[in-house]
Formats: structure tokens, C-alpha cells, sequence
């Protein structure tokens, strides 16, 4: 069974830097499409970027330049670094996957597709 924990939200000031990580279960990150995506208060989801099996890595524009994304195949872990924090970057992230399909994909970009994702960690930015 597939499980996605998220963790590292929090508060940061406008132009700071906060780094999410997530721990995968039940798969292996370099066998399928992962990423993030997020959705704010009030506004619907929103992809933010994946990397697929092969290492490739897609960002949305609103964020590209500003976020990096990591993996660490031994550790099944991967990172979302999120630097230059902007007001329109508050949201719930939710670190996600290909896997697990079961009837439809939330899909963005060229080749970001997500099947699965975890609870969610609250990223939030002042002023």
C-alpha cells in the first residue's frame, strides 16, 4: 500500500526559505512519476512540480527559479526546497505520486500526473 507523509511547513517571512520533505512507503520513487502540488484558501489545486522516473523535473511557472525538487532513491524520500517565498505561495502541500491509480489522474504540465498524495503540511507566509 502506497503511504505519502509530509513534513517541514510552517511560517516563514515573505522572500524566506522552508524545505518540505516527504517519505514514501509501498513504492519506489525512482519506478513512478512523483511531485507536489498544493491548493490555497479558497482556490482550487494547483500543480507546483514533479520529476518523473527518469530524473527529469517539471516546474509551473510560479514557481520556476524560485523551487528545486530532490529525490533520495535509497532513503525513498524527496525534498521541495522553497526559496524567495512569495504572499501568493500559502497553501496546503500535498507531496504525490503516480501510483496507486485508481480512476483518474490530477494532471498538469507536459508529463505531471498524480494518483495518490499524503495529508498535506501547511505552509504559510507573512509579511
Amino acid at each position: 500500500q502506497v503511504r505519502l507523509v509530509e513534513s517541514g511547513g510552517g511560517s516563514v517571512q515573505s522572500g524566506g526559505s522552508l524545505t518540505l520533505s516527504c517519505a514514501y512507503s509501498g513504492m519506489l520513487l525512482d519506478s513512478f512519476i512523483v511531485g507536489w502540488w498544493r491548493q490555497a484558501t479558497g482556490k482550487g489545486r494547483e500543480g507546483v512540480a514533479c520529476m518523473t522516473k527518469d530524473g527529469d523535473t517539471y516546474f509551473e511557472d510560479s514557481v520556476k527559479g524560485r523551487f528545486t525538487l530532490s529525490r533520495d532513491n535509497a532513503q525513498n524520500t524527496m525534498t521541495l526546497q522553497m526559496n524567495n517565498l512569495k504572499p501568493e505561495d500559502p497553501a496546503v502541500y500535498y507531496c504525490a505520486t503516480e501510483a496507486s491509480y485508481i480512476a483518474s489522474y490530477f494532471r498538469f504540465g507536459p508529463a505531471c500526473r498524480f494518483a495518490s498524495w499524503g495529508q498535506g503540511t501547511k505552509v504559510t507566509v507573512f509579511p
